[in-house]
Parts: C-alpha cells; structure tokens; sequence
C-alpha cells in the first residue's frame, strides 16, 4: 500500500510512544501509517529529507485563547500555528454556555484542533474580567446540559478565581465548576491570581486530575502570602492536582517556578496561555515558552513531554493526539535545535538564559502542510509598548518589502506561451462541413 508522505532521517522525539532517536515516519490517510528505522522509499508518493532536524508530535498547548472576534482575550490559531508547530490548541473558557454553539462554527474554519474548556459562566470570556461576579451566570444545570449537547468538542471546565473575576463569590463559581465536571467526567481547570478567595481554598475543592494553570505566577504567590510553595501547593500536587505553567501576560515567574522545582514541584504541563495580550510578548508562543523551561533546568525530553503527551492525558483526548503512535492523527512538527544561551524573560521582565531552543520548520496536521499564513493586527484595546508597535511595523514593512519584489528574476522563469507554436493540422472533414450561419450576425 503507498503511503502519502514519508519524513526520513529526523531525530525523533515522541515520549508518548516511547522513541528518541533515528526514525522514519509515514503517513496514509491523514494518520501515522508506521515509524521505523529506514522505512521503503518506494511505498511513498512524497518523500521529505529531515537529517539534522528533530520531528515530534504536533504540540499540544493547553491553555490558549481562540475565539477571535468575539472575546477581549482572542486571537485566530492558524497565523501562530504554522511557525510554531502547535497542533492542538486547547481554548481555556472563551466560551460559556451561551456562546458555544458559535464558536463551534468559528472553530470549523480553522485547520488546527481546537479542544474546548468550557467556562462556567456562561458569558465567557467577553470582556477582561467579571464574568462570574453574578451567579446566574454559573448555571450548574445549564452547564451540565451544554457539555451533553457538546461531547465532541468540550473536554472540560474552566473557572477564573481571583478577586476580580468572583467579587464577593470566592470559591463559589468554583465549587460549581467542579460540580459540572463531576457531572460530566471532566477535568477543571481553574485559573489563580489575585487573593481573595485564599489559594488554600481554591486547591482544597480540586480532585485527582484537575489542573491548576498559572502555577508558578508570582502573583499569586504574593497574594496568598504562602510564598511559591505553600503548604496547600504541596498537599495538592502530592494528591495529584496537575500543575499546568499557564505563561499569558501576567501568569509566570522565573524565581517561582525555580523554588517550585527545588522543592521537587514540577510541572505537569507546559502552556503558553497565548492570547492577544501576550502574544506580542511576554509569551510569544509555546516554542518560546517550552523555552523558558529549559532555562531553569529541565531536560529537552521533559518539555517536549509537556507539551505533547502529558496535555492529551490530562484532558484525555482520542486516537493518539500528541504522539506518533501508528493510527493516530499525522499532527508533526519539524524543528531545529539551535544552541545558545538565549536571554528570555517572564512576566515581570526577569532574566534567564536557555541553553537551546527549537525553531519551527515545518508544521503538519492530519498530514498536510500548514501553509504561511500573515497574522492580523493586534486590536485596538490591547495595550502596546512603544517598542512592540514599532518592532510591528518594521516586521510588516519587511512583509511587504518580501511581497512586493518579484519572486524571481528573468533565470527563474519559463516561457508558458511560446510565440512560435507548432502547427496543429486541421480535421479534414472539418474543413468540408458546412458552416452554419449565425442568425444574430446576419440580422445585423
């Protein structure tokens, strides 16, 4: 049977299915077809040399915010997701019980898989913040109704506790997030900043398996005034709480996670929390954010399982997401391992210097090549550095100076119409047939 594609030659890294090292891996059908040493070139219709890059699964970052155009937060995945190699954008709440069905039609157009954490508030994500500070909009029965109507696309609930986003509520929308995810056999995922309500009663209503993102933000460090590990932080990773990084423009700090990782607290997960805040900085994107992980200490499998594996399992995706175990979905990304250092900073403009970085080159979802895409313009509410908006307009006026020039010059083309044609002779009963008048032409 000829497989459509065949990537030789990579080293690949697929910690879901267990392989590091020199592989072949072909495609039929939009799936993995198999992964081997020195797979046959003949059973490919479409072979790609990839010595001296390393190929994983398409990552899979776990907290994103796509629902563009319809939310404060929002950006489209498509112009991020063919340079990044993410593959799996899993939207963290844009969405609540009344705008689903909407964005639902809004995910259809993308080419990435978009997983959906559903708000508990059913207003979403339309403004900045509080969306749960009226409890009629955290509906439990209404929740639980819209994951049933929606198996297909929502894979858990998403709640915001801080002090903006609750009000005077504290751990209340939470307490009925967890109900709906209960309810339904999903994961929570709950977000944590600003104190009240404390961060020991956020993490005393989580299970086994719920997910705690912006885990190592220095904010809420500061706020529950446990410091970056508290008592609380300690009993619920050591239940099995997932802690997810959860970067976004205010959510991560290098000397938090540092001190999380010398008390042997490690992130389950890696996720940018990419929206349109940070998506100009301090995040970036998850490559850049995956990073930052490999500048406090942590090994290049690691990250990658972070950002592959580990997310799928957390929300219990199907068919494979997030490895290259033969049957699953032929999500790729293709990178190069530069080395370093490389200065990155986090929220708070802290220093670290990573020893590599991968540079996407390549991204394939059900097999098929990403093609570039321009991102759109950061929107008018979004606050802007000078620096960032004129770094915008060199990069749009390098663009444009790309698009305009020819691509090529007169060596590069073919003549596609020849001046000096052969003749083609005629059909010699053609030139005997009759012809036949044209009735407009002759009244005329």
């Amino acid at each position: 049977m000829t497989d459509d594609l065949l990537l030789t030659g990579a080293r690949v890294l697929d910690p879901g299915g267990g392989r590091s090292g020199r592989y072949d891996v072909a495609v039929r059908g939009g799936r993995i077809a198999a992964v081997g040493a020195d797979l046959p070139h003949r059973d490919a219709r479409h072979v790609v040399d990839l010595r001296g890059k390393l190929l994983t699964p398409g990552l899979v970052d776990l907290h994103t915010h796509v629902y563009a155009g319809a939310t404060y937060w929002g950006i489209h995945p498509d112009p991020v997701a063919w340079y990044s190699g993410v593959t799996t954008w899993v939207d963290a709440g844009s969405a609540g019980a009344y705008s689903i069905e909407a964005f639902r039609r809004a995910i259809r157009d993308f080419r990435v898989r978009v997983p959906v954490l559903l708000n508990i508030s059913a207003v979403g994500l339309t403004g900045r913040t509080g969306e749960s500070r009226d409890l009629e909009n955290c509906d439990v029965d209404l929740a639980v109704a819209t994951v049933a109507d929606n198996r297909d696309l929502v894979a858990g609930i998403k709640v915001r506790v801080d002090r903006e986003t609750v009000g005077r509520h504290g751990t209340e929308p939470l307490r009925r997030g967890v109900e709906v995810a209960a309810a339904c056999g999903l994961p929570v995922m709950v977000h944590i900043g600003t104190t009240p309500p404390r961060l020991a009663d956020v993490l005393a209503l989580l299970r086994p398996g719920d997910i705690v993102t912006h885990c190592a933000s220095a904010i809420a460090a500061a706020a529950d005034g446990g410091g970056p590990v508290s008592p609380a932080l300690r009993e619920a990773h050591a239940a099995g709480v997932l802690l997810d990084i959860g970067h976004g423009s205010g959510g991560f700090a290098f000397d938090v996670l540092e001190a999380q990782l010398a008390a042997g607290l490690t992130p389950y997960s890696v996720s940018s929390d990419l929206h349109a805040r940070c998506l100009y900085g301090p995040a970036f994107d998850l490559p850049t954010t995956m990073a930052k992980l490999l500048a406090v200490g942590l090994t290049l499998d690691e990250v990658v399982a972070a950002a592959t594996v580990r997310p799928a399992r957390a929300l219990r995706l199907p068919d494979g997401i997030g490895t290259l175990t033969p049957g699953a979905p032929a999500d790729l990304a293709v990178f190069t391992v530069e080395d370093g250092p490389f200065e990155l900073v986090d929220a708070h403009r802290q220093r670290r210097y990573a020893p590599r970085r991968l540079v996407n080159d390549a991204t394939y979802v059900a097999g098929r090549l990403l093609p570039p895409r321009l991102p759109e313009p950061p929107r008018p509410w979004i606050p802007l550095t000078a620096a960032q908006r004129q770094a915008l307009q060199r990069r749009a006026g390098t663009v444009r100076a790309l698009l305009t020039a020819p691509l090529v010059g007169p060596e590069g083309l073919a003549e596609q119409f020849p001046r000096q044609q052969a003749a083609v002779p005629l059909d010699p009963a053609a030139a005997v047939r009759e012809p036949v008048a044209d009735p407009v032409s002759e009244e005329g």
